[in-house]
């Protein structure tokens, strides 16, 4: 696949950026000292740097991944997709919805938008009523505690329809083929974990080093 030689390729350049950073501003530190440029090699950028990597890394964003990883996961195994691109287990296609012709999955889809609708009117009860809980102390949505806690949202809606359309579809048998599809899709976010990691120290780096 494509991505397998792209991906990679790309983590080296990042690597290799960051290694460029860190020369380059030992560099012009040295010979331009009153620019203002902190060198990530000198005492104080390595202390900076070892004392502050954990910091760069626990973010919001990496628990965003990690929820919405899990949320493919359960949604990429629920049976779900399915429903909208007629692909069976078994490599065969059939029309769009002619999976609804089973009365199991016509109960799963029924019992799932049902939840979906539940779950989304306890958010907006929670939002949109006057003095709701997650909105902000002047009344706005945006900064909130809903826009900040939006992703996690969205994630666990789609995490809480995907199991239980599986559930009643049958496509989850046991609590044990949940569990298989949450680290499931932690392992297909591995990827994107990784490039957070790399980018995050690079971002932080260069905002270190620039005045």
């Amino acid at each position: 696949m494509p991505e397998r030689r792209v991906l990679p390729i790309a983590a080296v350049a990042i690597v290799v950026a960051q290694l460029l950073l860190v020369l380059v501003s030992w560099v012009w530190s040295a010979a331009m000292p009153a620019s203002g440029v902190r060198s990530l090699l000198s005492s104080e950028g390595i202390r900076w740097f070892l004392g502050h990597l954990s910091h760069m890394l626990a973010t919001p964003v990496l628990v965003w991944l990690l929820l919405l990883a899990m949320a493919w996961g359960a949604f990429r195994h629920s049976g779900l997709p399915q429903l909208f691109t007629a692909d069976h287990d078994d490599g065969q296609r059939s029309p769009a919805g002619s999976w609804l012709q089973s009365y199991r999955m016509r109960r799963a889809v029924m019992l799932t938008v049902a939840l979906l609708l539940v779950y989304v009117v306890v958010v907006l009860l929670l939002t949109v009523v006057p003095h709701a809980v997650l909105l902000s102390a002047t009344g706005h949505l945006w900064p909130s505690p809903f826009s900040a806690s939006l992703v996690p949202l969205v994630a666990f809606g789609i995490l809480l329809a995907s199991v239980v359309f599986g559930v009643v579809a049958g496509r989850y048998e046991s609590l044990a083929s949940v569990y298989d599809s949450l680290l499931s899709g932690i392992r297909s976010g591995a990827p994107w974990l990784l490039f957070y990691v790399l980018l995050a120290q690079f971002y932080e780096s260069l905002c270190y080093v620039l005045p």
